[in-house]
């Protein structure tokens, strides 16, 4: 099994800030990223391969790519990687040791993971993780923000986040409250609002939720669509009209 970080690119950055959005949740991250890949106009800095990935093409713009791709901004100092598809268990630790070691290499100056978490009341928070004190006190000072002071954190984030502490390494994860079941973008919206406080760039949201309240209002709808049937179907049931079927 080998995972291999092929460049196509070799900009001049300074210290960037490394950003990695794969799918999770609400599929918060990839949408996270792909949304600052194109807002920010960034730029192919290359491609991931491995022999657990999925043999697949991307299709965007009517050109196939390898569904894990990096990019960069010479203009933000920011590096994005993003997949397309879920990481294998099989390949989470040697992709992680990957990006660790890529973020060494390159002088990173922190890794920050984007993704999602299961809505717990209203969806109006962004939960957070760092691998170091100074970063939680950082964290702590930004909008609609909270510290997850007790669980878990699975996949490459979690592993990133486990070597940075013992390492003394930055790395921290924005985790913002997301459906489940389908993309969410009100989530993606809410993740990027944390993050532009947090690295200082100036992104606009409103695309991303305008998307969000058209999928809720068709959300809406489907379950109400379901709801009806679901009570057409009791209603059957309840007058005996299946008890032949059943019988």
């Amino acid at each position: 099994m080998a995972i291999e970080f092929h460049m196509t690119a070799s900009p001049k950055l300074h210290a960037p800030i490394l950003i990695e959005g794969f799918p999770g949740l609400g599929l918060v991250g990839t949408i996270s990223a792909s949304y600052l890949v194109e807002k920010l106009s960034m730029e192919p800095l290359g491609y991931i391969t491995g022999d657990q990935f999925p043999p697949l093409a991307a299709v965007h713009n009517k050109r196939p790519l390898f569904p894990a791709r990096m990019y960069f901004s010479q203009k933000h100092n920011i590096i994005i990687f993003i997949s397309e598809f879920v990481i294998p268990i099989m390949a989470v630790n040697e992709l992680s040791d990957k990006i660790y070691e890529f973020a060494q290499k390159h002088n990173v100056k922190q890794i920050i993971s984007l993704g999602g978490i299961a809505i717990k009341g209203e969806q109006d928070t962004v939960y957070a993780i760092s691998s170091l004190p100074e970063l939680s006190s950082q964290l702590e000072k930004l909008h609609a923000v909270e510290l997850i002071k007790e669980g878990a954190t699975t996949g490459v984030t979690g592993v990133l986040l486990a070597r940075g502490a013992v390492d003394k390494y930055p790395v921290i994860s924005l985790l913002a409250e997301s459906q489940q079941g389908y993309m969410d973008p009100k989530a993606s919206a809410m993740v990027l609002e944390a993050l532009k406080e947090l690295v200082k760039i100036d992104i606009d949201t409103s695309t991303l939720e305008h998307e969000a309240a058209k999928i809720d209002t068709k959300v809406k709808e489907i379950v109400g669509k379901a709801k009806s049937a679901h009570s057409a179907y009791k209603k059957v049931e309840s007058e005996g009209s299946l008890g032949t079927m059943y019988g």
